[in-house]
């Protein structure tokens, strides 16, 4: 959750000033494999319109994943950017392209018409070599060079923030109704998480361009192979982590089969190819990326959000877990979900929770209204909530809002939807915002990046203790390295760790 002052009450299409988004994360995307076709895809170059419209859609999109990353590291993701992007024909000129370093802690990955390429500090920090940087950009490059969002904008609804909830939420809590997908658009804001649904053979055929490029530039064409192994990895260990399904629609989850994509990259690439990885250098120039939450944006830690730059903190109920966002967290687990965001207050927390309830009902909805909106106090906090209670295909559903006058014109406050009566699991949560003090502010931490050389005597065990969590640190470790429980280490090699 950035620190903005943009409110946080917008509109259930949240994506609708940027409409024109062409390319979106997918090389997992297509869940089963086609047959290829033989005949190359016909490249259009950047034009003019294509310029203009990226233009005006490139700070929106800054704006909506944390901002861009400047210096060193930044630097050199863009030169790797720029240098598979005019593989593709839409360009010759590095100048025609904008490639940017994104500050998210979501994996993620994208491209625009105009020349414009995205990649997260999250996905950057899941590689290990610059073969595989340049093969996931090839990727999303190879969807603008073949126009694959404009085959698709009659099949395909428009683009929309997709949210870490909202698949889970329709399904799990509401039902697969009207309802239901007023629950998908609640739980779209603020997740970072960008999705437009590419056929299966356009999906294999970014993944084939991508493997052009990656030979076209003297790259190791197996990273195709490699990345999407890892990314298929790092989904199924945050699922196991949050002790869920591998539902989270990230950039490699939304209908994936990981092994066939992987051996289908793979032969593509050819098991006998050869090229450069540039491993050593690719790690030591992302030494020192942040990782995970920014603290400037907020920090989840377990249970635990805290932000010191706007100096409160909440925790999530036993059970649930969360997903920091750019302008909202969002909290899920089986009995309910719900999400924490912000906006001006420019009267009183009646009339904001009013309006918060107002963003629920979409055109010819039914409005949703609390029955009544009553006054508290929570540590110190001028408060009040509101409960609404909806009908959904599968029995009542009850809508809370709670909000926090933080004074000087700003509140805060929760969504939470639960079956009827569920909905006291969140009030531990309500009751636990609290503003922290500037020291508590000063001990938050990010954690970063470390890229160790192994010596002599470290093993897997030695080396994943120092891993900055306090679960899970094996296989965080493994998964962070490409490496398997039975790999060999050997001094002199270098490893990525991650530290406060």
């Amino acid at each position: 959750m950035a620190m903005t002052k943009k409110q946080a009450m917008r509109a259930a299409s949240a994506i609708g000033a940027i409409g024109i988004l062409a390319a979106a994360p997918g090389l997992l995307h297509a869940p089963a494999v086609e047959a290829q076709s033989s005949k190359a895809p016909r490249v259009y170059a950047i034009t003019a319109s294509d310029k203009t419209e990226g233009a005006k859609a490139h700070p929106e999109l800054l704006a909506e994943f944390g901002g861009a990353i400047t210096g060193t590291q930044a630097s050199y993701v863009e030169q790797v950017g720029k240098k598979i992007a005019v593989q593709s024909g839409l360009s010759n000129a590095t100048g025609d392209f904008t490639v940017t370093l994104l500050n998210s802690p979501v994996n993620n990955a994208f491209a625009i018409p105009g020349g414009y390429v995205y990649v997260t500090r999250q996905l950057t920090a899941l590689m290990n070599n610059e073969a595989e940087l340049a093969g996931v950009l090839g990727h999303e490059v190879g969807h603008v060079a073949a126009r694959h969002s404009a085959q698709r904008q009659k099949a395909a609804q428009r683009n929309q923030i997709i949210g870490v909830l909202g698949s889970i939420l329709s399904g799990a809590v509401l039902g697969d109704n009207a309802f239901g997908r007023l629950g998908q658009n609640l739980f779209s804001q603020g997740s970072q998480l960008l999705t437009l649904k590419f056929s299966r053979s356009q999906e294999l055929q970014a993944d084939q361009l991508g493997i052009t490029y990656l030979k076209r530039a003297g790259y190791d064409p197996r990273a195709m192979a490699t990345v999407l192994e890892s990314l298929a990895r790092q989904n199924a260990l945050e699922a196991q982590l949050r002790g869920s399904a591998n539902q989270t629609p990230e950039w490699a989850s939304t209908h994936p089969d990981p092994a066939s994509r992987v051996r289908t990259a793979m032969t593509y690439a050819g098991s006998t190819a050869a090229g450069i990885t540039n491993r050593d250098a690719f790690l030591t120039r992302i030494d020192g990326l942040v990782y995970g939450d920014d603290p400037k944006q907020g920090v989840v830690d377990g249970r635990r959000f805290t932000h010191p730059v706007l100096r409160f903190a909440f925790d999530a109920p036993d059970g649930f877990f969360m997903v920091n966002g750019t302008s909202a967290v969002s909290i899920s687990g089986s009995s309910g979900k719900a999400q924490f965001s912000g906006g001006k207050l420019g009267g009183s927390l009646d009339s904001y929770i009013t309006t918060v309830f107002g963003t629920l009902s979409g055109s010819g909805q039914t409005r949703i209204a609390p029955s009544s909106i009553e006054r508290t106090s929570v540590n110190g906090i001028p408060a009040a909530y509101g409960v609404a209670r909806v009908q959904n295909s599968s029995g009542p559903v009850d809508v809370v809002v709670f909000a926090y006058d933080f004074g000087n014109g700003q509140a805060y406050h929760f969504m939470a939807l639960a079956q009827a009566g569920g909905a006291e699991v969140f009030t531990p949560m309500f009751r636990s915002l609290r503003k922290i003090s500037a020291a508590d502010a000063g001990s938050v931490k990010p954690r970063v990046l470390d890229v160790v050389t192994v010596k002599s005597g470290d093993t897997l065990q030695s080396l994943s203790a120092r891993m900055a969590y306090s679960d899970a640190k094996l296989q965080r470790f493994l998964v962070l390295n490409g490496l398997q429980s039975n790999s060999t280490l050997t001094p002199g090699q270098k490893l990525k760790i991650v530290t406060y």
